[in-house]
């Protein structure tokens, strides 16, 4: 099979079974960054039923992952700058760090998918490029929530 010309197209030369590759630039590849955050709260699921140990009050030290999907910029190799994510994020971390969850309006039933969709519609509007919340509520629970 004669080799393929590379194209504008990011294609390359046939591979040794003959097909041909498509070689992704740097800078055409979209990618996923992430910040992760940190919050201590409080709450109860009123929802349960009786008796079930998550209807009684306590607390949780929930990670928080933020993520953002896009291009990597041509000249400054990243998707966004990092602290331009934790300036967006870190004021709504804030609404949450040391309170009774419960109280926060939209968090009346506070589970950590509650929780994921609560963050994405109160970020989403700032960080348009949003694409995913991860909550955590213990080191081995949590949630992931792509949007609505």
């Amino acid at each position: 099979m004669p080799a393929a010309k590379a194209s504008a197209g990011g294609y390359g030369a046939p591979s040794e079974s003959g097909t041909i590759a498509r070689s992704i630039t740097p800078y055409s590849a979209r990618m996923d960054i992430y910040k992760e955050f940190t919050f201590e709260a409080a709450h109860l699921l009123p929802n349960v039923p009786a008796g079930h140990k998550c209807g009684r009050l306590h607390g949780h030290s929930f990670r928080v992952q933020v993520h953002v999907r896009g291009p990597l910029d041509p000249v400054l190799g990243w998707v966004m700058d990092f602290a331009d994510l934790k300036a967006v994020v870190k004021p709504v971390i804030a609404r949450l760090d040391h309170y009774f969850l419960n109280d926060i309006p939209g968090l009346e039933n506070p589970t950590s998918e509650v929780i994921a969709r609560w963050l994405w519609r109160e970020l989403h509007g700032s960080l348009p490029q949003l694409s995913k919340i991860v909550v955590m509520e213990t080191c081995t629970s949590g949630c992931v929530y792509t949007g609505d």
